[in-house]
C-alpha cells in the first residue's frame, strides 16, 4: 500500500472516532495528498450507477448534461473549499460538537434523528443497486422505475441477505469499513471508464458530434419523471453533497487538514465521480434504451426499468455484476456506519454494534422498497434540502458573529440545552421554502440555496434578540 491510500485510510479511521470533542491536535493533520484518493472513491460508488441513467429519464439535452455538469460540480468543489475546508481548519471539529456548541445537546438529538434515518434510506437505495446485480443468476424480476413496493418473494430475498451482510459488516467498526471502501474504490472507477467506453463502441460512437447526439435537444421525460433543464443539471449536481459541504457534515473529515487549500481536492470526486461515472452510467442506460426490450417498453407508454445491475452485465459482463455489487456495498457500509453512531449520539449508552444493526435493519427495510433507488433524484434534493440549513448556522455564526455582535457558541457559554434562535431560524426556513416547493411545483434544489441563505439571516436576528449578556 502507498503512502497516499494509508494516509487516506488513516483520516476515515479517525474521522470515525477520534478526537469528537476536541480539536484535532497539529501532530495528526495531514496534507492535502492525503484527502484527494478518498473523495475519488467516495463519489464513484452505488449511487452514480443509478443518478446517469435517471438523468436520460429526465429527457436532458446533450448540452444540459454536459455543460451543467461541469458548472454545478464546480460550484460544489468552491463551498468544500471557501466555506466546509475554511471553517474546519481553523476550528478543528467535528461537525456534530461544533452544532452542540452552538445548538445544544437536546437540539442536536434532533438533528441526529434526522440525519441517521435519512442516511438509512439513502443506504437503502445503494442495497436495491446491489440487488440488481445479484438478481441477475436467479433470472430475478428487475423493478421498474415507477415501482414502489417489492415485486416478488426473490427480490425480498435478496435483499434481506444483502442487508444482513452488510449490516454485520458495517457494525464490526469503522476500520473495516473503510479499508474495503479504499481497496475498492479503484476496481469501481475503473470498471466506470470500462463501461462508459464500451457503450461508446455499442452506441457506434466514432466522434464528438456522435457522442454529443446521443443527447441532442433532449427529449419529452419518461413517464412518472420530471423534465430535468440545464438549471435543474446544474443546481442539482451543485447540492447533490449539500449535507457535506453547505450542510457542513465534511468538518468531520477535512479537521484533519494542514490547509484550507486541502478542499480543492473534493474536485477528484466531482469529476471523476459526479462527471464521469454518471456520464458513464447514462452511456450504458442509453445501450439499453434502443433494444427491444426497452422499445416495447417505451411504445406502451411506460418507463423502462434502471436496473444498473444489467445495464453494466451488458457491457463487461461479469466484471460489471462485480462492480455493482462493490459499488452499492462500498457506499452503503460506511453510510450504515455512520447512521448509527448518529443512532447512538441519541442513545449513547447502547453499543456501536446494536446500534448499527438497527441503523442496517431499517437500511434494509427501505431497500425493500424500489421507489427510495427510483426517485432517487428527488430524494437527494430532499436530503440537502432537510439537512443543509443546519450548516448555515455554523457558517453565518463563523463569519459574520463579530460584525453583528452575537456570542460565539452560545449553547456552550451560556449551558443551555437548546438554543431557541437555531430552531425557530431553520423551522421558518425549511416550512416557508417547503411551501412554496409543493404550491408553486418548485423542484427543491432550486430552493435549497434560498432556504439555505434565509436561515443563517435568521439564525443571526434570532441571536441578537435571545442572546443574553453572558
Amino acid at each position: 500500500m502507498t503512502q497516499f491510500s494509508a494516509e487516506s485510510e488513516e483520516i476515515e479511521v479517525i474521522a470515525g472516532g477520534e478526537f469528537e470533542r476536541e480539536p484535532v491536535p497539529q501532530s495528526k493533520l495531514k496534507s492535502w495528498k492525503s484527502f484527494l484518493g478518498m473523495y475519488a472513491g467516495e463519489h464513484a460508488a452505488g449511487t452514480e450507477f443509478m443518478i446517469g441513467p435517471l438523468f436520460l429519464t429526465a429527457g436532458v439535452s446533450a448540452f444540459d448534461l454536459i455543460i451543467g455538469l461541469l458548472l454545478g460540480n464546480l460550484l460544489a468543489v468552491l463551498s468544500w473549499r471557501f466555506l466546509t475546508a475554511e471553517i474546519a481548519v481553523k476550528n478543528k471539529l467535528t461537525l456534530y460538537f461544533q452544532l452542540e456548541k452552538i445548538c445544544g445537546k437536546k437540539l442536536v438529538t434532533f438533528y441526529n434523528l434526522a440525519n441517521g434515518v435519512l442516511f438509512c434510506f439513502l443506504a437503502g437505495a445503494m442495497i436495491t443497486v446491489s440487488a440488481t446485480a445479484v438478481g441477475i443468476p436467479f433470472d430475478m424480476e428487475m423493478p421498474k422505475l415507477t415501482d414502489t413496493m417489492p415485486n416478488g418473494a426473490t427480490w425480498i430475498i435478496i435483499v434481506i441477505v444483502i442487508g444482513a451482510v452488510i449490516s454485520l459488516i458495517a457494525s464490526k467498526g469503522y476500520d473495516t469499513v473503510s479499508k474495503a471502501a479504499n481497496w475498492m474504490s479503484p476496481v469501481i472507477v475503473l470498471a466506470f471508464l470500462a463501461c462508459g467506453i464500451v457503450a461508446l463502441n455499442q452506441l457506434g460512437v466514432a466522434s464528438f458530434s456522435d457522442f454529443w447526439n446521443i443527447w441532442g435537444e433532449g427529449s419529452e421525460p419518461f413517464p412518472g419523471q420530471i423534465k430535468f433543464t440545464f438549471w435543474h443539471v446544474v443546481i442539482w449536481s451543485w447540492f447533490a453533497n449539500a449535507a457535506m459541504h453547505v450542510g457542513m457534515s465534511d468538518l468531520s473529515v477535512f479537521r484533519f487538514a494542514k490547509k484550507a487549500s486541502s478542499g480543492w481536492t473534493t474536485a477528484a470526486g466531482m469529476y471523476v465521480g459526479h462527471y464521469m461515472a454518471w456520464i458513464a452510467a447514462a452511456l450504458l442506460y442509453a445501450v439499453y434504451l434502443k433494444s427491444p426490450e426497452a422499445l416495447n417498453f417505451l411504445a406502451n407508454g411506460e418507463a423502462p426499468p434502471v436496473a444498473p445491475g444489467p445495464l453494466a452485465n451488458n457491457a463487461i459482463g461479469i466484471f460489471g455484476i462485480i462492480a455493482v455489487v462493490l459499488a452499492g456495498w462500498t457506499t452503503a457500509n460506511p453510510t450504515i456506519y455512520r447512521a448509527g453512531l448518529a443512532f447512538q449520539a441519541i442513545i449513547p449508552k447502547a453499543s456501536t454494534f446494536w446500534v448499527t444493526i438497527l441503523a442496517g435493519s431499517i437500511a434494509t427495510i427501505a431497500g425493500l422498497f424500489p421507489a427510495f433507488a427510483m426517485q432517487l433524484l428527488g430524494f437527494v434534493a430532499l436530503y440537502g434540502f432537510i439537512l443543509a440549513p443546519f450548516g448555515a448556522i455554523i457558517v453565518f455564526e463563523h463569519f459574520f458573529h463579530k460584525k453583528y455582535g452575537i456570542i460565539k457558541n452560545y449553547a456552550e457559554v451560556a449551558d443551555i440545552k437548546f438554543n431557541k434562535a437555531v430552531i425557530f431560524a431553520w423551522a421558518i426556513s425549511f416550512g416557508l421554502f417547503y411551501f412554496i416547493s409543493l404550491k408553486f411545483d418548485v423542484f427543491l434544489s432550486f430552493v435549497t440555496l434560498p432556504s439555505w441563505l434565509l436561515c443563517g439571516v435568521l439564525f443571526l436576528v434570532f441571536s441578537k434578540y435571545f442572546q443574553k449578556k453572558v
